[in-house]
């Protein structure tokens, strides 16, 4: 799987409590933000798995 770049623009304060964040996991930011991402991209495939199969099954 190949890299690529994504430049954000954002305001001090989010960098700095970006950094904070990061810094209590032993993260850079970067890293922090990508997992965050990850995280978050897989919740929304677990949700909508979850709620296919509820409609395939019916709600309980």
């Amino acid at each position: 799987m190949g890299t690529s770049v994504l430049s954000l623009r954002i305001d001090g304060e989010l960098l700095e409590r970006l950094k904070h964040h990061a810094a209590r996991r032993g993260m850079s930011v970067q890293d922090y933000v990508v997992r965050t991402l990850m995280r978050d991209d897989f919740d929304e495939r677990f949700k909508a798995a979850v709620d296919e199969t509820e409609r395939f099954y019916g709600a309980a």
